[in-house]
């Protein structure tokens, strides 16, 4: 099973080195990851997708909370939630197969971005799978070059994974031990 995991953590330099060393120093293989800003200043979300029994998510989340820099993990392979990925294709081609391509293109729902002589580049959003697809029937073109950006994913509905207001109190006081929070009151904390 693959599990796609959505965290958010603080925007500063190094923080996506600590979780790269994480995954590393467990032996987990991230075979997807896709880091970028969110609504929220300071704040950036990493979308890591995992493959593994519900015990490999589930240590793999346990474990990210240890970093200091994690505000939220959420496996979002346990909820209804939408996940793309953005792929990018060179297709080599030729004057009498250039119409097989574009009619791919067509079926798929891509799009052709750059059309030369002798090739063409196709952007494709959709799930995953749908790429993998695409891949598939294209298998006869000589494919040039590809990139895929790794899965991204929200939650369906009204439903967010925002930065909590709260948090544990074991969990305030290792924040406070480490200088995350000033000295004194702990003010988000939950019992």
């Amino acid at each position: 099973m693959k599990h796609t995991l959505a965290a958010l953590v603080e925007n500063h330099p190094g923080v996506l080195n600590r979780v790269a060393s994480l995954f590393r120093r467990r032996g987990f293989n991230i075979e997807s990851l896709a880091v970028g800003t969110t609504e929220q200043e300071g704040i950036s979300r990493m979308t890591f997708v995992v493959e593994g029994d519900d015990n490999v998510g589930e240590q793999v989340e346990k474990q990210l909370y240890k970093l200091i820099d994690i505000i939220k993990v959420s496996d979002l392979s346990r909820e209804e939630s939408i996940v793309r990925e953005i792929a990018l294709i060179k297709v080599r081609c030729e004057k009498n197969n250039r119409r097989d391509i574009l009619d791919l293109v067509e079926i798929f729902r891509a799009q052709a971005v750059d059309i030369t002589e002798y090739s063409v580049v196709i952007q494709l959003v959709a799930h995953p799978e749908t790429v993998d697809s695409l891949l598939e029937n294209l298998a006869t073109y000589p494919i040039i070059e590809m990139v895929r950006t790794g899965r991204i994913a929200m939650l369906r509905g009204p439903q967010a994974i925002s930065v909590p207001t709260t948090e544990p109190v074991e969990v305030a006081r290792f924040h406070q031990a480490s200088g995350r929070r000033p000295e004194g009151e702990l003010p988000y904390v939950s019992e």
